[in-house]
C-alpha cells in the first residue's frame, strides 16, 4: 500500500479540515496544545517542521509567531495551496517549503529541529513505527514531537454507536480510493510504546473531537457551537475522554544530557 497523497481530492480534504465543525475543534484543541507546548521550550524563535502539513494554516499560526517553519507534504497542489496561505498571511519569507515523504524529509533537513508537528499523517502510511523514529532523529535534544493520530477505539465506538456492528473493529477496510476515512488506525497503546521504544518522554495526551462525533444528530453540532466546543475543551485532557476521542494528541519531548523536565 502506497502512502496516500491528496492531490486529487484537495478541495475536499481543505472543505473537511477547515470548513466543518469537526475541524474547527480540531484546530482549537490542537492549538491549546501547542500553544502550552512552545511554553516549555526555549523562548526564542524556533526551528519548527510541519511535517505533511497541508495547507499550512497551524505552520502559518506558528510563523506568525515569529517561528521559522518548514512544511512538507507529498502533495505538490498542497504545497501551493500552503504556499498560497503563507503569502496572503505576510509570513512567506519565514517559511520554506518541500515536497516529500515523511520518510525522505530527513535528506532535505540541514540541521535538527527544536518541534515537529505530525498531525493526521500516521494513520495514512504503512511504516508508522519507522516514520516515527526518522522524525525522532532530526529533532534536537530537549525537543520536542506534536504527534495526532486517528484512533481506534474511536472508531469502534462510532460504528458502534451508529449500529453498524459489522464494521465496530479497528481493522475496517477502507475501500474507496477517494474517501477521506484513514486507512490505517491506531491503538493508541500501541502508539504510545512505540514512543517509549524510541525513548521519547510522553508530556500529554488529548482527545480531539470526544463528544462531537457522538452526537445523535448532525444539526446539534451547529446548534450552539461555543458550548459544544467549551466541552471538548474541558474535558479532552481527562480519562475516559482521552481515549474516545476520534484523534488523540500526544507530546513527547525528546531527552537531553540533563533533563529540564
Amino acid at each position: 500500500m502506497r502512502d496516500r497523497n491528496f492531490d486529487d481530492i484537495a478541495d475536499k480534504f481543505s472543505r473537511n479540515i477547515y470548513g466543518t465543525t469537526k475541524g474547527k475543534i480540531r484546530q482549537a484543541v490542537v492549538w491549546q496544545d501547542i500553544n502550552e507546548l512552545l511554553n516549555h521550550l526555549p523562548q526564542r524563535p524556533l526551528r519548527i517542521l510541519d511535517a505533511g502539513g497541508g495547507e499550512g494554516n497551524m505552520a502559518c499560526q506558528l510563523a506568525e509567531l515569529g517561528h521559522q517553519v518548514i512544511l512538507c507534504d507529498l502533495s505538490q497542489e498542497m504545497i501551493q495551496r500552503a504556499k498560497h496561505n503563507a503569502k496572503e498571511r505576510g509570513v512567506l519569507d519565514q517559511m520554506q517549503f518541500i515536497q516529500s515523504s515523511v520518510q525522505e524529509i530527513h535528506q532535505h533537513i540541514e540541521q535538527p529541529v527544536d518541534l515537529i508537528l505530525f498531525h493526521a499523517v500516521l494513520e495514512w502510511i504503512t511504516d508508522q513505527k519507522e516514520a516515527i523514529a526518522t522524525l525522532g532523529d532530526i529533532i534536537t535534544p530537549g525537543g520536542a514531537l506534536s504527534l495526532m493520530f486517528y484512533n481506534a477505539n474511536g472508531l469502534v465506538m462510532r460504528n458502534a454507536i451508529l449500529g453498524n456492528f459489522h464494521l465496530a473493529t479497528p481493522n475496517v477496510q477502507r475501500r474507496r480510493k477517494r474517501s477521506l476515512s484513514p486507512q490505517n488506525p491506531l491503538i493508541p497503546e500501541q502508539v504510545y510504546q512505540w514512543l517509549t521504544e524510541l525513548e521519547m518522554e510522553i508530556t500529554g495526551k488529548t482527545g480531539v473531537r470526544v463528544f462531537h462525533d457522538y452526537l445523535q444528530s448532525r444539526q446539534l453540532q451547529n446548534a450552539d457551537f461555543p458550548a459544544l466546543l467549551e466541552l471538548e475543551q474541558r474535558y479532552c485532557r481527562q480519562e475516559p475522554y482521552i481515549s474516545l476521542g476520534r484523534y488523540i494528541h500526544v507530546m513527547a519531548r525528546k531527552p537531553t544530557l540533563k533533563s529540564e523536565l
